[in-house]
């Protein structure tokens, strides 16, 4: 039920699901879901918990409290990547209210403690890794998905037109950087790039806190 409606989500927008239409894609009544969710709210709530469900990874006791960090970031980018609707569904349900969301808040909460900070810094930087991995998801760059390859490679043409045309002598490296869009861009280096963004803030607020326990996590 609850993959049916996030399926419905993904394909046709938050907007589409509703109680009507994931029963009659389930071949029920919709009498028969109200035993389950009394309204969307409810609904847009359950997928919202069976999403984040997968943001907790099992961590290898021995890994340093940054690796252990990154997996959940990885984690939540890679839910994010999967599911386009979960974006408006995190904006749209009550977190507090969700068992997943609290035991990965709690989890992370743990590992920054272990960094030095403390638990408001701790809830700060939390809040700030689900946002950023949220922006990094909604700035994917690239062509919007429904294009067609062809229409794809006119799309990028006309933004790379659009660079080339400024005044080269006032927007020397904006012109270079119009050649960026001949080629599709390497989205698995994309977000490589962000989430070491993200955690690089991290870890150097927690070398200052406590040298000894920043491990880059690149040696993870």
């Amino acid at each position: 039920m609850i993959e049916q409606a996030l399926k419905v989500a993904d394909t046709d927008g938050v907007e589409a699901l509703t109680i009507r239409r994931l029963a009659q894609d389930l071949g029920v009544t919709p009498m028969a879901l109200y035993w389950h969710f009394k309204n969307k709210d409810e609904l847009l709530a359950g997928v919202a918990e069976h999403v984040m469900a997968d943001v907790t990874p099992d961590f290898d006791p021995a890994d340093p409290w940054n690796g252990r960090l990154r997996k959940m970031v990885e984690a939540l980018v890679g839910v994010l990547r999967r599911h386009p609707s979960a974006h408006d569904i995190f904006h749209g349900v009550e977190k507090g209210q969700m068992h997943s969301f609290t035991r990965a808040t709690e989890a992370a909460l743990d590992l920054l403690s272990t960094a030095g900070f403390t638990l408001t810094e701790g809830f700060r930087i939390a809040s700030y890794l689900l946002d950023g991995s949220l922006a990094l998801v909604d700035g994917e760059p690239g062509c919007p998905k429904y294009m067609t390859p062809q229409e794809a490679v006119e799309w990028r043409r006309q933004k790379r037109l659009a660079l080339e045309s400024l005044p080269a002598d006032q927007f020397p490296l904006m012109v270079e950087f119009s050649q960026t869009f001949e080629i599709e861009p390497d989205l698995e280096e994309f977000y490589a790039f962000g989430i070491d963004l993200l955690m690089a803030g991290v870890e150097a607020m927690a070398a200052k806190k406590a040298p000894s326990s920043a491990t880059p996590s690149s040696t993870a």
